[in-house]
C-alpha cells in the first residue's frame, strides 16, 4: 500500500495545503483577537468547524510523500527530514523571543527570558511546534519501517483515542497526531487515487461533501468532537474532505493564490505570527472596525500576506536565509543547491 507520486509538484496537493495552512493561521488570529478582546466573533463557528480536521490533513499531506525517501541512507535522510527543520525551528524561535523579550522580561524578569529560551528547545515555542514534531515522526516511521504497517498504525490510532494528556507538548501532539502522519505514508496510493475519483466524477464528490459538512458540524456543534473514537474517525473522515475539496478546486485556476500559499506553506507558518500580532494590535486599539468577527477575518489575511512579503522583500538578499537553508547548515555537502527553500 505505500506509494509515492510523480516527482512534479502535485497541483491538488499544494491546494490542501494551502488550505491547511490558511485554516491555521485563521485559527491563531481568530482565537488571539477573541482572546485579547474578551469575547467571541462568528469566525469562532469556523475555527470550531474545522478543528476535527485542521491539524490531522496538515500532518496526513506531510506523510504523502515519505515513501520516496524512507529507505535513503540515515546521513540523507536525516539531514533532509530533521536537521531541514531543526535549522528553521532554531532560527524561528531566536526570532520570535526577539520580538518577545521585553514583554517576557516584564513579567519574568530577564533571567527568566534565557531560561525560557532555553526551555523551548525542550518543550516546542508557541506556533512552533508544528516543524519540531515533524522530524520526530519522520524519525518514528524510519525506525519502524519494518514492523507490519497494520501494527504501527493501530498503536497509533490507539493512542490518538487514549487522548493522552501530560501537558509536555511533544508528548500530547505525538499521540495526537501520529497516526494521520503515518496514514499519509501508508495510505498515499489510495489517497491519490481517491483524488483521481474526486476529479472524474465531481458532482458526486460534492454530494459526498454536503453530507460530511452536516455530520462534522452536527458532532461538533454537539460537543462530540473531542471524544474518543470520534475525534478520530473525524479527524481521517475531515482529512479525506480537504482531499476531495483540493481535488476539485485543482480543476480550475480560479483558487490559483491558495495553491501558492501551499507551495509555500511552511514560509507562512513560519513568519504569520508578527504581522498576525501587529495588525490584532492596530485594529482592536483603534477600534475601527468593531465586528470582532471581521477583525479576526483581516487579522487572518494579514497574517498570510504579511508572511508572503516579508519572503519576497528577502529574496535575492543575504537575509534569504530566512526561509532558505544554507549550505552549512547542512549534513551534506556539495552537491545540490547552496540554499534549501523551506519547502
Amino acid at each position: 500500500m505505500k506509494g509515492a507520486a510523480p516527482a512534479n509538484r502535485i497541483d491538488w496537493v499544494d491546494y490542501a495545503k494551502g488550505f491547511c495552512i490558511v485554516m491555521v493561521v485563521m485559527m491563531h488570529s481568530t482565537l488571539g483577537v477573541e482572546q485579547a478582546a474578551g469575547r467571541e466573533g462568528w469566525m469562532h463557528a469556523a475555527v470550531a468547524f474545522a478543528k476535527p480536521f485542521r491539524m490531522p490533513d496538515f500532518f496526513l499531506i506531510s506523510g504523502l510523500f515519505l515513501a520516496r525517501v524512507i529507505d535513503r541512507d540515515w546521513r540523507d535522510y536525516l539531514d533532509k527530514k530533521v536537521v531541514h527543520f531543526a535549522y528553521f525551528y532554531v532560527l524561528w524561535v531566536t526570532i520570535q523571543f526577539a520580538f518577545k523579550a521585553p514583554m517576557f522580561a516584564s513579567e519574568m524578569g530577564w533571567r527568566g527570558v534565557g531560561f525560557a529560551y532555553v526551555e523551548a528547545f525542550i518543550e516546542p515555542f508557541g506556533t512552533l511546534w508544528f516543524i519540531y514534531l515533524l522530524p520526530i515522526f519522520f524519525v518514528a516511521v524510519k525506525l519502524t519501517r519494518n514492523v507490519p504497517w497494520p501494527v504501527v498504525w493501530l498503536v497509533g490510532a490507539a493512542l490518538e483515542i487514549a487522548h493522552i494528556s501530560t501537558g509536555w507538548t511533544v508528548i500530547d501532539e505525538f499521540t495526537s497526531r501520529f497516526v494521520y502522519f503515518y496514514t499519509g505514508y501508508i495510505f498515499a496510493t489510495r489517497i491519490f487515487a481517491l483524488a483521481a475519483r474526486v476529479q472524474d466524477k465531481p458532482m458526486q464528490a460534492l454530494g459526498a461533501l454536503a453530507v460530511w459538512a452536516i455530520f462534522n458540524g452536527m458532532l461538533v456543534m454537539g460537543g462530540y468532537g473531542d471524544r474518543p473514537f470520534v475525534s478520530l474517525g473525524l479527524g481521517l473522515v475531515g482529512a479525506g474532505a480537504v482531499v476531495t475539496v483540493a481535488a476539485l478546486i485543482a480543476m480550475s485556476d480560479v483558487f490559483k493564490p491558495l495553491r501558492y500559499c501551499g507551495q509555500n506553506s511552511i514560509v507562512i507558518y513560519l513568519a504569520f505570527f508578527l504581522p498576525m500580532a501587529l495588525t490584532r494590535m492596530v485594529l482592536l486599539k483603534t477600534g475601527i472596525i468593531t465586528d470582532l468577527g471581521t477583525v479576526s477575518l483581516l487579522v487572518t489575511a494579514a497574517g498570510v500576506m504579511g508572511a508572503l512579503v516579508w519572503y519576497w522583500s528577502v529574496r535575492g538578499t543575504p537575509l534569504r536565509i530566512l526561509f532558505e537553508r544554507p549550505a552549512w547548515a547542512r549534513l551534506k555537502s556539495a552537491r545540490g543547491p547552496v540554499l534549501q527553500p523551506a519547502e
